[in-house]
């Protein structure tokens, strides 16, 4: 009964004291929305600092908890444990400062604003001490959404927290203190590019764009003097100037097979859309009158390169490794600066020989340049373009020393002139050899002594010298019967007469009773009436018969003893050497390690005493080097992540030389 009394007498001070919590609470919301302007959300959020009033509202508050009020709350019949922890966070803003500064305001209110709104902006105005202010107006934005924090068992007050991917976040202040913020509205969050690789982690992008365009920077070496408008440059002679590209694409096939060398790229650069339309671009951007190819993909080739290739001009020659290989060599030029003479697609396969059992091919065309009308009566001598992909095989460098005899021959029969000289030459591809290789010397200085050399010598791509057994070069390389002679070229041993020999039956019956036919063979069984009787020859028949003169006929061509030479006099566009960086030249990084297997060799004069000198400039002979596309390092490359990468969509640099031919008078 007394108890109930007490209740009775002390409700109306408890629901006093939380009507004056609860306007305190509201006022000091409304004072925190309309003036903050933070614009963004930082990770905690902090009560504003005391100010002046701190010991009044100290004394209130201590004369409160002597007077007893606690046990009035918690006493209290309507909604005790809410009304209680209400009460205590009500009053301790109390404790707050109502003269705090504003850090930064702003005239007009934006949904933004109120998004990235933090509870440690101050206050510009004091704090209001009027009950009954009339609330600010409502701004329209985003809602608000108070979430508990569980800080102990005796408070059970409340904090506001952002939502979203701060809302996890615990409050780290004084649990009964109390902080508002606008909970924005949730944003879909976009998925994390997953990297498919079989056996490996999640890989992630890059943080930041690579500067690719920077990094794989490649300069233009001019050896010349700038050419006219028709192309022609004025000097000792006009000349006929032209750009030529040699590039190995990788096949789409080829790397799908392959694409444990390809980890480090994601997949999306890898595509084959992407790639082309790379690659295209960097055609254009280049702009070559001659576009060698290698590791061009058939079904690609005819659907999209080679269309896109015809609508930029170019006229394309394909050819297709035999067997069931699907990637081939191809060949385009300008018809507009060229007219084609020839084309003969080069096969390295020969059935019934090891040695050349592989599926290697080469093009090799015959171009005349196209001299512009203006210049009058004026003549350019034809070019002889090769281009090929040689056997990658690092051990069988007796393959790759046959497939090259085989290219040479051909180069060597479609380049030679009536007076048994030689057009200017050109010869490109992915020879699958290192700078001076004995099969990079034999090709500049145009013989080698292979006798005796380990096969896996020949390339110098990698050194199996540890190995106890080694595949060792043998004399001859190839058979006589591959018709191609240690010079690298074909022979012609078929007679001179164009008719041919015919043998009937009265030709063969001369040699019935012929001395070698009466003769009886060394260990014939003696067989009575079948190989007891010697033949008799008839009356007037001859004993001998006449020899045919074989005058007509060529001599058979003698091999040379472990020795294959050539006389075509060819050398390199590059000197696989950076000498500002002090680092040797790549064109390819498999498995992360540089080096260089793509060339561009052109003809030169050759020299009197047999030397070669690395000043290539005074060694060209009608035709000259103008130009080149500089190469990068291996450092470089790595910097941007290897090959292929979103700038470079192939795992080889492209090659690219600018040449001039001799424009003479008939």
């Amino acid at each position: 009964m007394i108890a109930s009394c007490l209740c009775y007498l002390l409700l109306p001070a408890a629901r006093l004291f939380r009507a004056l919590s609860d306007a305190f609470f509201s006022c000091r919301k409304n004072a925190l929305l309309a003036k903050s302007s933070s614009p963004q959300v930082e990770g905690d959020f902090a009560m504003a600092p005391r100010g002046p009033d701190q010991e009044e509202c100290e004394g209130l508050l201590q004369q409160w908890r002597e007077e007893g009020s606690s046990q009035v709350l918690s006493t209290a019949s309507e909604g005790p444990l809410a009304d209680k922890g209400l009460a205590q966070s009500s009053l301790a803003l109390l404790m707050d400062n109502p003269g705090e500064q504003d850090a930064a305001s702003e005239d007009k209110w934006s949904s933004r604003q109120l998004s990235d709104l933090r509870a440690a902006e101050n206050l510009d105005e004091p704090f209001p001490e009027v009950l009954g202010e009339e609330p600010l107006p409502e701004v329209e934005g985003p809602l608000w959404a108070a979430v508990p924090v569980q800080t102990g068992p005796q408070y059970a007050d409340c904090a506001v927290l952002p939502m979203g991917a701060l809302a996890a976040e615990q409050w780290e202040e004084d649990p009964a203190m109390v902080a508002w913020s606008i909970a924005p509205e949730p944003m879909p969050q976009e998925e994390n590019p997953i990297w498919p690789f079989e056996g490996l982690g999640q890989l992630q992008p890059p943080p930041m764009e690579i500067p690719y365009h920077e990094i794989l920077w490649r300069e233009w070496e001019d050896f010349s003097t700038q050419p006219d408008a028709q192309g022609l440059e004025a000097g000792d002679g006009p000349q006929f100037q032209f750009t030529l590209m040699s590039y190995n694409i990788l096949a789409q096939d080829l790397m799908q097979q392959s694409s444990e060398l390809y980890l480090h790229c994601h997949p999306d650069i890898l595509n084959w859309n992407y790639r082309f339309a790379n690659l295209m671009q960097e055609f254009q951007h280049w702009d070559p009158d001659i576009l060698c190819l290698q590791e061009v993909q058939e079904d690609h080739y005819w659907e999209q390169l080679e269309p896109s290739l015809r609508m930029m001009g170019f006229t394309c020659f394909y050819k297709r490794r035999t067997g069931c290989k699907t990637d081939g060599c191809a060949v385009c030029y300008k018809p507009t600066r060229f007219r084609l003479l020839c084309a003969s697609p080069v096969e390295y396969f020969r059935p019934g020989l090891e040695l050349l059992n592989r599926d290697n091919v080469g093009l090799v065309l015959l171009l005349q340049p196209l001299v512009p009308e203006g210049l009058g009566q004026v003549s350019v001598a034809p070019l002889c373009v090769a281009n090929t992909h040689v056997l990658y095989n690092p051990r069988r460098g007796d393959v790759k020393l046959a497939q090259m005899a085989i290219l040479l021959a051909e180069v060597d029969k479609v380049a030679r002139l009536s007076d048994g000289s030689h057009c200017p030459i050109i010869l490109c591809g992915d020879l699958n050899s290192v700078p001076d290789s004995p099969l990079y010397n034999f090709i500049r200085d145009g013989e080698l002594q292979y006798s005796g050399m380990p096969a896996w010598k020949v390339s110098g791509q990698e050194d199996f010298s540890h190995q106890l057994y080694q595949r060792k070069l043998q004399v001859p390389l190839w058979p006589s019967s591959l018709g191609i002679t240690d010079c690298c070229q074909y022979v012609t041993c078929h007679p001179k007469r164009s008719e041919r020999r015919k043998y009937g039956r009265d030709f063969l019956l001369r040699f019935r009773f012929c001395n070698i036919a009466c003769q009886r063979p060394v260990g014939l069984v003696l067989m009575e009436g079948v190989t007891d009787t010697k033949p008799e020859r008839p009356a007037g028949w001859a004993e001998s018969v006449l020899e045919e003169d074989t005058s007509d006929l060529e001599p058979v061509f003698s091999r040379t003893v472990g020795t294959i030479q050539h006389c075509l006099h060819l050398t390199s566009v590059y000197t696989h050497f950076l000498p500002q960086h002090g680092r040797p030249e790549v064109t390819t990084m498999p498995l992360g390690l540089g080096t260089t297997v793509d060339y561009i060799f052109f003809s030169a004069e050759s020299c009197e005493n047999g030397n070669r000198t690395d000043d290539r400039l005074d060694r060209d002979g009608t035709l000259k080097l103008l130009g080149r596309l500089s190469l990068l390092s291996e450092e470089i490359l790595w910097a941007a992540n290897g090959l292929p990468n979103p700038f470079c969509s192939s795992d080889h640099l492209c090659l690219l030389a600018s040449f001039g031919m001799e424009v003479t008078a008939p």
